[in-house]
């Protein structure tokens, strides 16, 4: 049975690391791309430990295997890669509900992944879940982008509440900035 939680051991992070390379689109025949997904960006092992020290990933385990997860982080993080520095620089430029996101603490999903065998079985929506009851007390949305190429990760996204708030392109790729609203933003105009 796939359990739910947060990363917790070094262990899991190399399993983190492994899975990302094994769905890095650079790693993919195009086929698998379309089909499939992907995860665009390469971490080193250093970062994904300096994000986990920051924030610990939301990991799916079965049988001790990390099958999933989805990296947490927020503009902490800021001035330690590129693609989440062009990430967090959008973000801090949009309006949402007539709220600046540079106004307000907002979660960053750094980056999603499901191994090929355990999708379509719910667990994007598990993590998500489990995403927002860890950071809702202290974030009023959560927001992340997803290439433009990658259908399959916006409608997992969709599904799990995220929304289309813009476009923007950096890294070579086009990519939809998608935001989940966790009810909190309309209490930031009164």
């Amino acid at each position: 049975m796939v359990q739910i939680g947060r990363l917790s051991t070094q262990e899991e992070l190399y399993q983190i690391k492994d899975l990302q390379t094994k769905n890095l689109k650079s790693n993919l025949s195009p086929s698998e791309q379309e089909t499939q997904g992907f995860v665009t960006a390469s971490y080193t092992f250093d970062f994904l430990k300096k994000m986990n020290e920051l924030h610990p990933a939301i990991i799916a385990k079965e049988g001790g295997q990390v099958v999933g997860y989805a990296l947490v982080t927020t503009s902490e993080i800021k001035g330690s890669h590129q693609l989440l520095d062009d990430l967090i620089g959008h973000c801090d430029e949009v309006v949402f509900k007539n709220v600046s996101l540079a106004s307000i603490p907002y979660a960053i999903v750094g980056q999603l992944c499901v191994a090929k065998a355990y999708r379509g079985q719910g667990l994007v929506q598990k993590m998500y879940t489990h995403f927002k009851e860890s950071m809702q007390q202290t974030h009023q949305c959560c927001i992340t982008d997803v290439d433009e190429e990658n259908p399959r990760s916006l409608r997992a996204h969709q599904k799990a509440g995220f929304e289309v708030v813009g476009r923007l392109g950096y890294g070579g790729s086009q990519w939809n900035l998608v935001l989940w609203d966790w009810n909190r933003l309309e209490e930031s105009r009164t």
